[in-house]
């Protein structure tokens, strides 16, 4: 199975590099919002796209991925809210098990009825625990999987439920507060969960500045993901990038 991204990301890692992913919901991008973001993108030096949501209704997978392959060398990995987001354009995608909730259909479930496809499409899978974190508003994500995320100031649950998922085996664990939270993932629970695992650590959902974004990195974060704030405000791109990739070997302990 090719894992060459997944590779890099760990390389990645052990330098203390972190990364900045730009989130793009098919749903939510007009059509020329698109392309500026592609060209932000670039300038920034944008690691990775994640090119998914909760809940795509409308026909843009396709639009979006063929833009960005047309437009950019960016790698793009899918953030699939159901089995119908698998899509064979992209480079790879994040095999998503929501261990922060009892929804056996999320853990299980959905991914029986998508081996076979997945399998065909040649996409590189990223086996990853998502971890949905009380962001202060009902999310999409919350709602859809019927679950309910680990409370804002429960750090230890959430260290323990990361832990639990790197030991059944998934290479990546993915703290999200979702789309459009009113607050972010805390950085206190960013860094138990950072010093409870070894592998690489995703965190997204409620970032909306540079500084909150250089913040996560410094809690422990390896990897920084931001959809709707450049949604609203796509300038934004630089410079959360820039404090991103700038504060790469800053970890901070308390």
């Amino acid at each position: 199975m090719n894992q060459r991204l997944y590779q890099l990301l760990l390389e990645a890692k052990k330098r203390k590099e972190k990364k900045f992913a730009v989130l793009i919901d098919p749903d939510k991008m007009r059509l020329g919002n698109l392309e500026r973001i592609l060209a932000l993108s670039k300038e920034a030096r944008v690691d990775y796209f994640f090119v998914g949501g909760s809940l795509v209704v409308h026909d843009m997978m396709d639009y979006c991925l063929d833009t960005i392959r047309k437009l950019s060398t960016i790698p793009t990995i899918l953030f699939p809210g159901s089995p119908q987001q698998i899509n064979a354009k992209a480079d790879a995608i994040l095999l998503l098990s929501l261990i922060s909730g009892r929804n056996p259909d999320l853990l299980i479930g959905q991914h029986v009825l998508s081996a076979t496809t997945l399998k065909k499409s040649g996409l590189e899978i990223i086996s990853t625990g998502y971890v949905l974190v009380d962001g202060g508003t009902p999310t999409t994500a919350s709602y859809i999987s019927g679950t309910f995320p680990i409370p804002y100031n429960k750090d230890e649950i959430a260290a323990c439920t990361a832990l639990a998922g790197e030991q059944l085996g998934l290479q990546l664990i993915y703290l999200d507060a979702g789309s459009g939270a009113s607050r972010g993932v805390s950085e206190s629970m960013i860094t138990m969960t950072h010093r409870t695992i070894d592998v690489p650590l995703i965190v997204g959902g409620g970032i909306r500045t540079p500084e909150h974004a250089a913040a996560n990195v410094r809690a422990g974060a390896d990897i920084i993901v931001v959809g709707t704030a450049l949604e609203r405000e796509p300038g934004l791109m630089l410079e959360m990038a820039d404090a991103v990739h700038s504060t790469k070997n800053s970890f901070r302990t308390f």
